[in-house]
């Protein structure tokens, strides 16, 4: 009974093995090594096939080694590939969204700029009124009208100064 069993052990051990050789192996154009259940891909070379399915070859580093140092010398460097419909769709997509973050920061830097315009303009025509020495009448917290004396004016002309000094001086030139 026991021979039986060990038979289909072996034989279970023995097609798991040759299942896992059956593995492709190659150096891709950027000089990684690529495993694979799949055959590579057409442009690459013979020679940078390592392994395939059922035998094994001799990796092409080892082949290099062995050969005399003049045949080094000699060999033609690797010519690089064009680049594919996928990198230049991904290239495209990146300079796309370049291009669109560019002009969200624009947008933002025109709407920032226009509201310290604005802010700017009001301040100064504030400032003129104040400055004007007329009575200015103010609605308090509960709702009535009361006159502005003095101390509350020098506060809110010195409140206009800085936001005069704020939004009314130009902005710094970005760095490029």
């Amino acid at each position: 009974m026991k021979q039986p069993v060990q038979l289909i052990v072996a034989a279970c051990l023995f097609g798991i093995s040759s299942w896992s050789t059956a593995q492709w192996q190659w150096i891709d154009k950027d000089g990684r090594k690529v495993f694979s259940d799949r055959a590579p891909p057409t442009e690459i070379a013979e020679k940078n096939i390592l392994k395939r399915p059922g035998k094994t070859a001799e990796p092409a580093q080892a082949k290099e080694d062995a050969e005399p140092a003049t045949n080094k010398a000699e060999a033609v460097p690797p010519v690089p590939s064009a680049p594919s419909k996928a990198d230049k769709d991904l290239e495209a997509k990146k300079k796309q969204m370049a291009q669109a973050e560019a002009a969200k920061r624009k947008a933002e830097l025109e709407r920032y700029e226009a509201e310290r315009a604005d802010n700017c303009m009001r301040a100064k025509q504030a400032k003129t009124t104040y400055e004007s020495g007329i009575k200015i009448e103010r609605t308090n917290a509960a709702g009535q009208r009361e006159v502005m004396d003095d101390a509350t004016r020098a506060s809110e002309m010195q409140r206009i100064d800085r936001i005069i000094a704020k939004d009314c001086a130009p902005l710094p030139k970005p760095a490029q």
